[in-house]
């Protein structure tokens, strides 16, 4: 746990004393006021900064004659999202490409961190993936009203029939909310399941299981982030498809 201390401790002293005085602000009183911001929450703000000067990286450094490994690597990734978004998506995938992108490396590096020896993967912590959850339930209902209208919209939500949208909105409604649940239990589960695999690994056979269990880690990392994306990917098409 050294590692998530270091970060813990780092944040807090940048930034401890703004945040409890936001939660005071709001009467919220954190189990621990010398140390306000927790370790998923420190460990999230050391993901965002990775990607943030990554990028920043690769934009200053931009070459047509001789591409960097970082701008290849951006460019694979962004070749890869944008592949995906446009067969999901469809038309005017282009608009959605960066949530997307941010939203597979945001969980990829979190989960990926359940690697380093002694840290708790963060996505392995309901609050991480609930608020993941979260943002893209709001991001694509956002899209959903502008692209259809209020109308337009929310006429999804009644059903090509008009005599049973007394029964499909409220449906419909609660399905829409179910997906924040959905989201949040797969990617929270899963990642909770691979740590105790390599927890448990460790006890019984220090040597060769966890190496085998540390590479199920990584699979499975891979896998839910690829998972988590697709399925925004999915509810973002369909919040911006249109009726014919």
């Amino acid at each position: 746990m050294q590692f998530e201390i270091f970060i813990t401790n780092w944040v807090n002293h940048l930034f401890g004393g703004l945040a409890l005085a936001l939660m005071r602000l709001v009467h919220y009183q954190p189990a621990d006021p010398s140390a306000p911001i927790g370790g998923a929450f420190s460990l999230e703000l050391l993901v965002a900064l990775a990607l943030i000067l990554f990028f920043l990286f690769v934009r200053l450094t931009l070459s047509v004659e001789k591409p960097n490994p970082a701008q290849q690597i951006a460019e694979i990734i962004h070749e890869f999202t944008g592949g995906q978004a446009e067969q999901v998506i469809g038309h005017g995938y282009e608009r959605f490409q960066p949530f997307v992108t941010c939203v597979l490396l945001f969980i990829l590096l979190n989960n990926l961190l359940g690697l380093v020896p002694g840290v708790v993967t963060p996505t392995s912590r309901p609050i991480v993936p609930l608020g993941i959850a979260v943002l893209t339930f709001i991001y694509y209902n956002f899209h959903g009203f502008r692209v259809q209208g209020p109308i337009g919209y929310l006429k999804h939500f009644a059903g090509p029939l008009w005599w049973l949208a007394p029964l499909m909105f409220p449906v419909e409604v609660v399905s829409h909310l179910a997906r924040m649940m959905s989201l949040t239990i797969r990617l929270y589960a899963n990642m909770l399941a691979s740590d105790l695999l390599i927890l448990i690994s460790f006890s019984i056979l220090p040597v060769l299981a966890p190496t085998v269990f540390l590479g199920l880690h990584f699979a499975v990392s891979l896998v839910q982030a690829y998972v988590f994306m697709l399925l925004s990917m999915i509810y973002l098409g369909m919040a911006v498809a249109h009726d014919h």
